[in-house]
């Protein structure tokens, strides 16, 4: 789920509940048959540090691609492999990589972020059916590993992007072709917000309202979804691939927090405030967080590791600008 769909799923909800949460327009959801193929920006935009300034430019520079990604002239420096970033619910590839696409460049890696599972004519992504969008990202990662020689890829998804992603590796054979996935606030397990899932749940019609309001991926991602049963019976991992998801104490959209980890065998679940306890950042701020940036580059590659600065970072940083740059 990302910054700008899941407040938007959570005005819907407090609509039905009676109930006031940050508020963001609806890109509007009717119903539009297919979708649209992989958008690969090109574009090189700026680096950014914050959310908002990145949905500000995003929304004048349409289809701008993160700084240092989609250069498929690129070749791995030795010791690396290509980086195929996935983005969240409702945005696209620079939204929400803007800030880490260009550390990972600079840190010798091929970077790559497509836009996937868009609506014909849209400007927003990550909206239709996430198995549909799994297929769009497996076909973007063959296409990365024979233009770039390598075998493998490693992956970061943020939000839906996680999720998305481990549906290409888990379900579509892409543990072949990944060989570490890293999720920053994957809503593995789903969201309940708050409690107010499980109360639209019991509403005849909640369920097909939000859907109607928001898209069939952010109804996918709740709680106790058939999509994410299904994702995750059996095993939430499969052999073979190094898992690690990075969450948030404060995530505002996953509730309970615990459902961002996986469970399965050879996860590694990190939790920013068990190592950092004043960065208090959440779902909305995750991706730029400088902090849970440099896990992620840990992650990547454990042999580089460096301990990340513990910063103080308030809580709900982010919401308000996220809030401005989409309304003004």
């Amino acid at each position: 789920m990302s910054r700008s769909m899941m407040p938007r799923l959570a005005a819907v909800l407090a609509c039905v509940l009676g109930l006031w949460l940050v508020a963001l327009p609806s890109a509007g959801a009717d119903p539009v048959d297919g979708v649209s193929p992989v958008v690969v920006p090109t574009g090189a935009g700026p680096e950014q540090f914050g959310p908002g300034d990145a949905i500000r430019y995003a929304e004048a520079h349409p289809d701008i691609a993160p700084p240092g990604a989609n250069d498929f002239g690129c070749r791995p420096s030795p010791g690396t492999l290509p980086v195929v970033l996935a983005h969240g619910t409702d945005t696209a590839a620079y939204t929400d990589w803007a800030g880490l696409s260009p550390r990972l460049k600079r840190a010798g890696y091929c970077v790559f972020a497509p836009n996937y599972g868009g609506r014909p004519g849209a400007d927003h992504y990550g909206t239709e059916a996430i198995s549909t969008s799994a297929v769009q990202f497996r076909d973007f990662v063959d296409r990365v590993r024979a233009a770039t020689g390598a075998a493998e890829v490693d992956v970061v998804g943020f939000s839906q992007g996680a999720t998305m992603s481990r549906y290409y590796v888990n379900k579509l054979g892409g543990a072949d072709a990944v060989r570490r996935w890293v999720g920053l606030a994957s809503p593995t397990y789903g969201g309940v917000m708050y409690g107010l899932v499980p109360l639209v749940r019991a509403i005849p019609g909640g369920v097909d309202a939000v859907q109607d309001f928001t898209s069939l991926a952010v109804v996918e991602q709740m709680a106790n979804s058939d999509f994410l049963a299904g994702l995750n019976a059996g095993s939430d991992t499969v052999p073979g691939v190094q898992y690690t998801t990075i969450g948030s104490r404060y995530d505002e959209m996953i509730q309970p927090n615990s459902n961002i980890a996986l469970r399965g065998p050879g996860a590694v679940n990190i939790i920013v405030q068990d190592l950092c306890p004043i960065d208090m950042s959440g779902h909305f701020n995750m991706v730029y967080d400088q902090f849970a940036q440099q896990l992620v580059l840990n992650a990547l590659d454990p042999t580089r590791a460096v301990v990340p600065e513990c910063r103080f970072v308030a809580l709900g940083t982010g919401i308000p600008d996220v809030v401005l740059a989409a309304n003004f």
